[in-house]
């Protein structure tokens, strides 16, 4: 089986990444497509998958009508030298458009319900797969999994913390440290947002300071005053930095979903939200949601500074047992998706509620 996996934000990197390197071990070809934007070719680079770059991402509105147009044309042509079978995204436009153009299937992952991307790439799309959450996405092509995305990446089965992530920070083992998440503001979806003000970015790393090290992973430049809490180390390790942090802060849903797949908590500020870290609030009360106003500012960062000065260490182990007790390895259950396609998705869905299905994935 040939497939075709275009990546739209580094985070997908690490979604697809335990997938593809499994479907290499059974004989399939995977090539990946990608834009030039913060990580991606890095991350792609580090792993040794094949991919294809497709340059810079504009920032403007025009600028991205005229990539859209870019883009399809380099995933076509692409496709025509690749011949996938399949298509796989996390719903990606230009990943479905081309699919479509070219007959064949494609399987689309969602979790933001951003509809102003979605209407442009739903219709094309074979299937979609979601969490098993309650969201607006109604449509015959929605097939629900028990897990969230970051389980591609995060299951045990997948990933280990590694305790040599001190020595790299250069701190003392067991050391107690944050990690604050800024971002850039300039994807669509972030239109109307201005996320945390800087007067409470600087008082966040002052009061987390008082208890703990605190390391700052932004997609922009920092004021000069907080440059130096700057994560020093590489995007690889980010995920291992994170394992052993007390706390995720801030503006990124992904990082702090990833956070608590990690067994740790985290704070998550922004005005709409997400479903999935609602929903992580919800059953786990591993994740606290804020808006963006300044009262839920001050009142995250209260809630930052309570969560690393209590000892909540039994809670979040009882918390982390259930999590994987509810959930799937995701990347496990992919793997027999595609490789069954399209049966499977007759199969997933008439199986939905059936628990020992799922079972097999854990």
């Amino acid at each position: 089986m040939r497939i075709l996996i275009d990546i739209g934000h580094p985070a997908h990197v690490h979604m697809f990444k335990c997938f593809a390197s499994e479907m290499q071990d059974k004989g399939h070809n995977v090539l990946f497509t990608c834009r030039d934007k913060e990580f991606e070719v890095n991350l792609l680079t580090k792993y040794g998958f094949h991919f294809v770059n497709f340059g810079k991402k504009a920032n403007s509105r025009l600028g991205k009508v005229f990539d859209l147009i870019k883009f399809n044309w380099k995933e076509w042509r692409t496709a025509q030298k690749f011949k996938p079978d399949i298509f796989l995204s996390h719903g990606s436009i230009t990943a479905s458009h081309v699919a479509w153009i070219k007959r064949k299937p494609s399987i689309a992952f969602e979790d933001t319900f951003n509809m102003e991307q979605i209407k442009l790439w739903k219709p094309f799309v074979t299937n979609i797969l979601t969490s098993m959450y309650e969201h607006p996405l109604n449509s015959s092509k929605v097939i629900k999994y028990r897990g969230y995305n970051e389980l591609l990446y995060l299951h045990p089965n997948h990933f280990q913390k590694d305790q040599t992530i001190f020595e790299k920070l250069n701190i003392k083992m067991g050391e107690k440290y944050v990690v604050l998440r800024f971002v850039s503001w300039n994807a669509t979806h972030d239109k109307g947002h201005s996320g945390i003000s800087y007067e409470n970015k600087c008082r966040a790393v002052e009061e987390f300071s008082k208890y703990a090290k605190v390391y700052i992973s932004s997609e922009g430049e920092l004021p000069i005053n907080l440059e130096k809490y700057r994560m020093p180390l590489s995007a690889e390790n980010m995920h291992a930095v994170m394992a052993n942090a007390c706390l995720i802060f801030g503006e990124s849903a992904t990082m702090v979903t990833e956070g608590v797949m990690l067994g740790v908590p985290g704070i998550y500020l922004d005005n709409t939200g997400r479903l999935y870290t609602y929903d992580i609030e919800l059953k786990y009360n591993m994740c606290f949601n804020y808006s963006e106003s300044e009262d839920d500012q001050i009142k995250a960062i209260e809630k930052g500074v309570d969560l690393i000065t209590n000892n909540t260490k039994d809670f979040i182990t009882d918390t982390y047992k259930r999590l994987f007790e509810d959930n799937i390895d995701v990347t496990a259950f992919l793997v027999w998706f595609v490789e069954n396609y399209p049966q499977s998705a007759t199969i997933t869905r008439e199986n939905q509620n059936n628990s020992e299905f799922w079972n097999q994935f854990k």
